[in-house]
Parts: structure tokens; C-alpha cells; sequence
């Protein structure tokens, strides 16, 4: 029997262990299509609402799996709609390969409908590896190719595939002449760790630090035992990178949580006393939150060096996995006696879990969203799958939950673009199934792409082994981490053209297309709510009616923040009556946490 190409692209990436695509047929894929359905399922399609779900699905894919994600959309619109979400991996460095159809070979550059150069479209995204296919015999080593770019480079790679090639004879090996390539599968991962003598000349900055800080991020998560050790034996305090919040538990006292707008105190003071900093597979960007440029001495570990020392800059540069490169210095490394700097750290990170606790139970109107995230945080099931949109949502995923040992949590990191909080939680139910998945969302992203894939939950949630799927809404009405930018940053009152959100019933929704919704207005059924949506049979939508004017107080106020509060205020900013009472308790709660005000 014949094969052709668009069977054997889908029997050459099932060999290369891809078992699930994420896609959106189309015209320019219909090859492709015909091939998968004639599978016999070796690669399982799942259909999304939009091509740019597709493509967030692809990511959190690999995030969560550490395998390469995949992803297809048709020519022209549908490829253009794959662009935000295949942007969401090359910032955040995650493994994903794009397929793309294209229109005839014989229509191109002729302005053919829906021909786009998507070369040209791609070339950005796709910078470690684009290719379009015009001969059977290129099909072999492009598919090679791409993966093991992709693999090992942790990237982005794009193969476009004209809609006529699919219906061609495959050629499964090139003959063996002059001009042809000849590929393989397979990849496998290096061992890559640091030269000794860099190592020990690690090792003894390290040693004679006094005020250790750690910062760990993605680059950490599968080095959680390594990280704790060298903590340990240094005495040092950790911060957490967002893309690393599952780097290490939360339960543990030195853990001082998130870093950056959306971080802690502790993770501020340990950054702003320390004299030394050991930063572990983080790109954390904003360099006002690490210490002062001269206050401390730094190492950093990183596989990429293109990401060394341009955060801080480091004394001493080790390109090397993390676990392979920490379990290398850690016998290199001296215990320190002296628990001074650590005692301070975890009186700090015991205080900052009462301030946080204190301000999730100041009232608002209706919902203090803070407490919509801490009454969950306690009651997450063993090995949940964690998913925050970005927004205010993210604000309290940062602060207010605590990570234990087994959990997964991401969210967008480089690009921390909307809407990718639910196509996040739906990857992670088919990539593990029989484990809970919660997506954190507001009620822009939700209005945004998350409806639309409440209709995908719908279409295959009884597939998996456990059905609990938990989306919980902040229906605040508000663009709400853009209204307090514009507050805070800019000194501008709330634009209301541009931040209202109309009203939405997510919960009724939910339940329109067979799925469970609870309505939450009072604090009092936060609690309730949750156990019941943990409880449920079917996936969940929590809709939360929380108060947009509860503020995201940042770990550290500056002058100039304050000073562009206040001038927003008076410009005359339409919440500011309710800003001031909420700032005000917020305030209180922080400084003295536990006792009501007046």
C-alpha cells in the first residue's frame, strides 16, 4: 500500500513518541487529517475552540510533561492564530513544534487565497528552526530535524507543509545520492556540569558568604532535594521565581515565597540584606528585586549561557544542569555554624504568613478575592495541577497558595499574556488524567478565550479517569492588574472605557453546557464552595464575586509608587472612595495582623 507524506509526518512523530497533537483542522491540513484518522490512534487529536488554545495547550504541554508539545493549524488565518501561544513558549524556553499547512506549491507567490509567507511569520518564533517542505524526500529529516531542535534547544520549531505535498507518495528513505539528507531519531540529554576548578572557585564564594540568598526558578523544578541541601548547609534563605513556585514546598521555613511585583516581603528583605546570591535556572527579569549591583557576591547556574550574568551580574558563571551541577558542589560546600541570617529568614516568613492570612480576612464588598485563594490553599488535593492566569489572579497564586511536595503550578511567565490560564489546566487533564487541575483565572481572560474552551472541557471530560477540572472566576468587572498599573505606575485614574468588564454569569454558563457551577457572593461560602466543586462529578467553574479595590500592595512601596497613587486619586479616579477604605484595612493588616481595626 502507498504511503503518503501526510502519513508518514504522523508516523514519524509517533516515533519519536508524540502521542498527542493539539490542533484546528482546516483546508491546508486536510492530508494531515485524513493521516491521523487513519492512525488507528497512535496520535490522539485534540480539538480546540482556537488555534491560539492549540498552541497555549502545546505549551503547558511541555511544561508539564517535560515532553515536546505539539501543535497544527491550517494555512494563512489559522497558522497567524498559533503565533501568541507559540510565543508563550519561546519566552518561557519550552520544547514545542508547530505544524502549519500552506496552499499549493504551484499557487505560491501568486497571492493565492490565504497565502501568507509563513516563512517570514515564523522566522521570529521559530528562529532556531523553520522550514517548508516542497519534496517528499525533505520530509524525513525536517520532522528530525524540528524535534530535535526543539528537544534540545528547548525551543520553538516551525514545519509548514504545503496542502498538495500531504496527498504525494512519501519517501521514506532518500536514495542515496549527492544533494540528499539522511536523518535519524532520537535524542538523547547530556550530562552537562561545570569544570572543576569552576566549581570549587563556586564553592568558595559561596563558603565564605554570611547572608546567603537563593533564587530558584524553572530551571529548579527537578532539583527540589539538591536545592534544600545546599540551603541547608549554607544556611540560606529561598526565594521563588514564578515559573518556580513548585521549585520547593512552601511548608518548608526558609521558603520565602515569590519575588518580584508580585512577591513577599521575606523574598524583598532576604534580596535587600544578603551578601551573597546563588541564582539556580532562573530568568527573573526584573533586577530592582535582586540586591544592589556591588552589595552582594553571585553565582549562577544556567544550561542556556546566553542567560548568564545578565540579571546581576555574577562573579562566577556555571553552565550546567541544575541537579547534575548542585549535586557536583554540594560536596564542595561547608556547613555553617552560624544561624544568625537563618533565624531572621524564617522569623520573617512566619510573620509574612500571618500578615497574608490577616489581609485575606479584610473585608470587602462583596469578596476580599485574597481569601478566595487562601481558604483554597489548605484544602488542594496531593498532586493538584495548579494554572494562574495573568492579571490580579496572579497576584494571590503568588502569594497566597502553598505548594507541596508533588504539585505542578505555572502559569505564562516571558510573556505573561492573558488567556492561557484555562487551555493550561485542559493540557494538564490529558496529560494526567487521574490528578486534579484548578485554573486561575479573571474575568477579562475569561471573557477573553475562557468560555470558548469551557465548550472543550465539555467535549472531553468524561475521557478522564478523574473529572475534576476546577475553574475559579475573580468576577470583579474590572481589567484589574492593568487598572492598579495605571494607578501606580503611571500616577493615571482608572480609565473606565478601557477596564470595565461587563457582567458575565460563569457559573450559569458552566451548567448551560453541562458542567457544574457555583455562585460565590459572600465570604462565608468561599469555603463551601470549594469543597464542593473537589467533590463534584464533573468539572467546575467557582464564579467569585470579588471587590477590584482590594489593592495588590507590592512587598516593597516606593516613593514614586506612592507618589502616582496618590496623584491618581486625585485626578479623580472613579473607585477611589472604596480604594482608600481597602488600603487603609489592607494597610492595618499588615502592620498588625490578627487585630481588627478600631
Amino acid at each position: 500500500m502507498t504511503t503518503l507524506v501526510g502519513d508518514f509526518i504522523i508516523e514519524r512523530l509517533a516515533e519519536w513518541g508524540v502521542h498527542r497533537i493539539y490542533g484546528y483542522p482546516g483546508d491546508g491540513i486536510n492530508g494531515l487529517m485524513g493521516a491521523m484518522n487513519r492512525a488507528d490512534g497512535k496520535i490522539e487529536l485534540v480539538r480546540a475552540r482556537h488555534e491560539e488554545m492549540c498552541a497555549f495547550m502545546a505549551c503547558a504541554h511541555a511544561k508539564f510533561t517535560g515532553e515536546v508539545g505539539v501543535c497544527m493549524a491550517t494555512s494563512g488565518p489559522g497558522a497567524i492564530h498559533l503565533l501568541n501561544g507559540l510565543y508563550d513558549a519561546k519566552l518561557d524556553h519550552m520544547p514545542v513544534v508547530a505544524i502549519v499547512g500552506q496552499q499549493a506549491r504551484a499557487a505560491l507567490g501568486g497571492q493565492y487565497q490565504q497565502e501568507v509567507d509563513l516563512t517570514t511569520l515564523f522566522k521570529d518564533v521559530a528562529s532556531e528552526y523553520v522550514e517548508l517542505i516542497t519534496v517528499p524526500a525533505q520530509v524525513r529529516h525536517v520532522i528530525d530535524r524540528a524535534m530535535r531542535i526543539a528537544i534540545s534547544k528547548r525551543a520553538v520549531t516551525c514545519i509548514i507543509v504545503p496542502n498538495d505535498l500531504q496527498e504525494l507518495e512519501a519517501v521514506e528513505t532518500p536514495p542515496r545520492k549527492h544533494g540528499t539528507i539522511h536523518s535519524g531519531l532520537g535524542y538523547r540529554f547530556p550530562h552537562v556540569v561545570p569544570k572543576r576548578e569552576d566549581l570549587e572557585a563556586a564553592a568558595e564564594l559561596l563558603n565564605a558568604g554570611e547572608k546567603v540568598a537563593i533564587l530558584v526558578g524553572a530551571g529548579a523544578l527537578g532539583a527540589r532535594e539538591e536545592v534544600i541541601e545546599v540551603a541547608e548547609l549554607l544556611g540560606a534563605g529561598v526565594a521563588k521565581a514564578l515559573l518556580g513556585k513548585a521549585a520547593l514546598p512552601d511548608e518548608l521555613p526558609f521558603v520565602t515565597g515569590s519575588i518580584g511585583l508580585l512577591g513577599t516581603k521575606p523574598s524583598w528583605d532576604l534580596m535587600a540584606e544578603c551578601d551573597t546570591l546563588l541564582m539556580i535556572g532562573s530568568r527573573f527579569p526584573y533586577s530592582e528585586f535582586l540586591p544592589k549591583e556591588g552589595q552582594a557576591r553571585g553565582v549562577q547556574i544556567d544550561i542556556d549561557p546566553a542567560m548568564l550574568s545578565i540579571r546581576y551580574p555574577m562573579e562566577i558563571n556555571l553552565v550546567g544542569d541544575a541537579r547534575a551541577t548542585l549535586q557536583a558542589l554540594i560536596p564542595r560546600l561547608q556547613h555553617k555554624t552560624d544561624r544568625e541570617w537563618r533565624a531572621t529568614i524564617e522569623k520573617n516568613v512566619g510573620e509574612w504568613w500571618q500578615v497574608l492570612e490577616s489581609r485575606a480576612m479584610v473585608e470587602a464588598a462583596p469578596i476580599n478575592p485574597e481569601r478566595v485563594f487562601w481558604e483554597l490553599s489548605p484544602k488542594l488535593p496531593d498532586n493538584c495541577i495548579l494554572a494562574s492566569d495573568s492579571g490580579s489572579a496572579a497576584n494571590w497564586y503568588a502569594r497566597d497558595l502553598k505548594i507541596r511536595d508533588g504539585m505542578m503550578a505555572s502559569l505564562s511567565g516571558g510573556l505573561a499574556t492573558m488567556g492561557p490560564g484555562v487551555p493550561y489546566v485542559i493540557a494538564a487533564k490529558f496529560a494526567f488524567p487521574d490528578r486534579v487541575a484548578i485554573a486561575l483565572v479573571g474575568d477579562g481572560a475569561m471573557q477573553m478565550n475562557g468560555n470558548a474552551e469551557l465548550i472543550t472541557i465539555k467535549d472531553y471530560w468524561t475521557g478522564w479517569a478523574d473529572p475534576r477540572l476546577i475553574i475559579m472566576v475573580l468576577n470583579n468587572g474590572d481589567l484589574n492588574q492593568v487598572t492598579w498599573e495605571q494607578r501606580v505606575m503611571e500616577g493615571d485614574p482608572k480609565y473606565d472605557a478601557s477596564q470595565h468588564v461587563i457582567d458575565f454569569p460563569y457559573a450559569r454558563y458552566a451548567e448551560m453546557v453541562g458542567l457544574k457551577g457555583i455562585m460565590v457572593n459572600r465570604p462565608e461560602q468561599i469555603g463551601p464552595a470549594w469543597d464542593e466543586a473537589l467533590k463534584a462529578d464533573r468539572p467546575c467553574v467557582i464564579e467569585a464575586i470579588t471587590d477590584p479595590e482590594v489593592p495588590p500592595l507590592p512587598p516593597h512601596i516606593t516613593f514614586k509608587q506612592a507618589k502616582a497613587f496618590a496623584e491618581s486619586m486625585l485626578k479623580g479616579d472613579s473607585g477611589t472612595n472604596a480604594m482608600l477604605r481597602e488600603s487603609m484595612r489592607e494597610t492595618w493588616a499588615t502592620l498588625f495582623p490578627g487585630r481588627k481595626k478600631g
